[in-house]
């Protein structure tokens, strides 16, 4: 087993083709066909099921795959670092969208101010999508709301926001504290799309409590969301830092449902086999030392 198999397996997963394979790595398919051959045959599993001239990874396979991106990245880490010394590292970082907004320039900064030669990237997107990053190897950590799915991935708690439900302010349940869930089934919500944190508290909440909920739009965009409510088209659950100046100018309402806490943590996420450079250790640290509230605008 060399680092060449795991080059040319990586390319197969990648591509779901020997033959497209071959082609990106400028080798014949038969000289792909006898890497992946002989990874199988060093390790005495099926890396891959072929149904119909097609190629799905087994489970021996997904793990494989998922070390074989690591051990490779690491290799190429350590040549460029061994190659040229005078470059300058890059930093790959996925936020939430909350998290994109309000923490990640305060650290993108400070980590300017400590580590001067370090580039810090950023990649915003739900949570979702963050996670799947981390799998890939895309980005280095991720800090998402909520809390990552894969056994593959470590997660680091630590405080996080409050959501809020808002509505119309001319809405009945504007300023309410004792809002039944059982009467959110009679009103349509506004709501984030499928893969953010917020939406997937909100179906849970749902699904536990056998709510028929009735949803009229999705959106990535919390301002269209905002904008959609304050036009008063339903109703929505959103970070409460991303409202509360609507809150506080009386452009939203806003309610609270009997016996509901909002509360949630957010989590530094990173893959058990990603190796964490000092830059990227002392960035993740910055969000775990610090509640989000200390960094999020007061209400």
């Amino acid at each position: 087993m060399t680092i060449r198999h795991l080059r040319i397996f990586l390319a197969v997963c990648d591509s779901g083709s020997m033959t497209e394979a071959a082609e990106r790595l400028f080798m014949s398919q038969p000289s792909v066909s006898q890497a992946v051959r002989e990874m199988e045959e060093h390790y005495g599993v099926r890396l891959f099921d072929r149904i119909s001239k097609k190629l799905f990874l087994t489970d021996q396979g997904q793990r494989v795959l998922q070390y074989g991106r690591h051990i490779v990245s690491l290799m190429d880490e350590m040549e460029a670092a061994v190659g040229d010394w005078d470059g300058q590292g890059i930093l790959k970082v996925g936020t939430s969208i909350t998290i994109g907004t309000y923490l990640l320039p305060k650290y993108a900064k400070a980590m300017k101010e400590r580590f001067p030669q370090l580039q810090v990237e950023a990649l915003i997107g739900n949570s979702e999508r963050i996670e799947r990053c981390v799998l890939d190897n895309e980005i280095d950590f991720g800090v998402i709301e909520g809390v990552a799915h894969s056994p593959y991935i470590v997660s680091e708690s630590f405080p996080g926001d409050s959501l809020v439900f808002i509505c119309p302010k001319e809405h009945g349940f504007n300023k309410r504290g004792d809002v039944e869930l059982s009467q959110l089934q009679k009103e349509e919500f506004i709501l984030r799309e499928k893969g953010s944190a917020g939406r997937e508290i909100f179906d849970g909440l749902a699904a536990a409590h056998e709510l028929d909920i009735r949803i009229l739009w999705q959106s990535a965009s919390n301002q269209a969301i905002i904008h959609g409510v304050e036009a008063g088209f339903g109703l929505s659950l959103l970070p409460q830092s991303l409202v509360e100046d609507g809150i506080r100018n009386g452009e939203l309402g806003t309610f609270k449902v009997r016996g509901l806490s909002m509360e949630r943590k957010f989590a530094v996420i990173y893959h058990k086999n990603k190796f964490l450079s000092p830059g990227a250790k002392a960035m993740a640290g910055m969000f775990t030392a610090e509640s989000i509230f200390s960094a999020l605008p007061n209400p």
